[in-house]
């Protein structure tokens, strides 16, 4: 499935690199919020799209292992997806892949890149207003997250 797009925040990033905080503890917060804004936008395409048998994969879907980065002290960044399996032992993952890619008997929906780009704005909002609370008070929000397994 796609990722999140976030050309748009190319200034957001440059600003945070100048100040040394593009992989320290408030590019952290803010990566853990855009999570939170894309698992809820995922959350959101599924039911309007009816994708609600038991119910299991929309209420798996977060951000699992948390804000990761890439190598040491490399570029931050957290993966949404559904985490678990269902009563019958399916693994809530595997059926938001099938619909999203479909199957041979199932359609292609595309949800998770439509609920990217849906979320995109919200995100992009959000991530504007921690910076510029960050650069008039140096705090540096605490974000909610889900625990790592």
């Amino acid at each position: 499935m796609a990722g999140f797009d976030a050309s748009g925040l190319d200034e957001l990033v440059r600003d945070m690199t100048r100040l040394g905080q593009r992989t320290g503890a408030m590019a952290q917060a803010m990566t853990q919020e855009a999570g939170n804004e894309i698992a809820a936008s995922w959350r959101r395409e599924a039911e309007k799209r009816k994708f609600r048998k038991s119910g299991a994969m929309i209420e798996s879907i977060g951000t699992p292992e948390g804000v990761q980065s890439f190598g040491n002290g490399g570029t931050v960044y957290v993966d949404v997806y559904p985490k678990g399996k269902d009563k019958k032992g399916t693994r809530n993952a595997e059926k938001a892949f099938i619909l999203h890619y479909g199957t041979k008997h199932i359609q292609p929906s595309y949800w998770a890149d439509a609920a990217n780009d849906a979320a995109e704005p919200a995100v992009g909002e959000k991530l504007e207003e921690m910076w510029g609370n960050y650069l008039e008070t140096g705090t540096v929000p605490a974000v909610a997250g889900e625990e790592k397994e």
